[in-house]
């Protein structure tokens, strides 16, 4: 598979918001507020060197968003536009991300996947990701226009 990997800058925005909503899994993750245009680009500028997108004739085919705190770290986006999946494009979009970590002094990685998606939690696992079941993620919206999520 011939495709580039480059930093994502928020001039990928427009690509990276099409490629989100092209798979029904990506889109009931996003929300209004912190998926906009002003939300990834304050996610980026906290997150200059851990986000990372494939380009294939320059066409973004999937995109990895990962940030910290300084002492752990989340995947808060990962999609792989359905025609370019089991190519090991995420794979190696979550190698890069874990290098970009580790570089940045972060040993722990952690990701939210729907309980549904079946195929997600497999890729996951098949990274070496666990599956806590010690742990009641809780959220809270401060917000009326982000749903708190059932």
């Amino acid at each position: 598979m011939d495709y580039s990997v480059k930093i994502v800058t928020i001039d990928d925005y427009d690509d990276i918001y099409e490629l989100w909503n092209s798979t029904e899994q990506s889109k009931r993750a996003l929300n209004p507020i912190d998926d906009s245009r002003d939300g990834i680009a304050r996610y980026l500028k906290r997150n200059p060197n851990t986000c990372f997108v494939a380009v294939k004739d320059n066409k973004i085919i999937a995109v990895i968003l990962t940030g910290h705190d300084g002492r752990r770290a989340i995947i808060h986006h990962m999609c792989v536009h359905p025609d370019y999946r089991r190519m090991g494009i995420a794979g190696h979009l979550v190698s890069l991300a874990e290098e970009a970590l580790q570089r940045e002094g972060i040993q722990k990685v952690f990701g939210l996947v729907f309980k549904d998606n079946e195929g997600a939690n497999a890729f996951w696992e098949q990274q070496g990701y666990s599956l806590r079941t010690n742990l009641n993620y809780r959220n809270k919206s401060m917000n009326d226009q982000i749903p708190a999520g059932e």
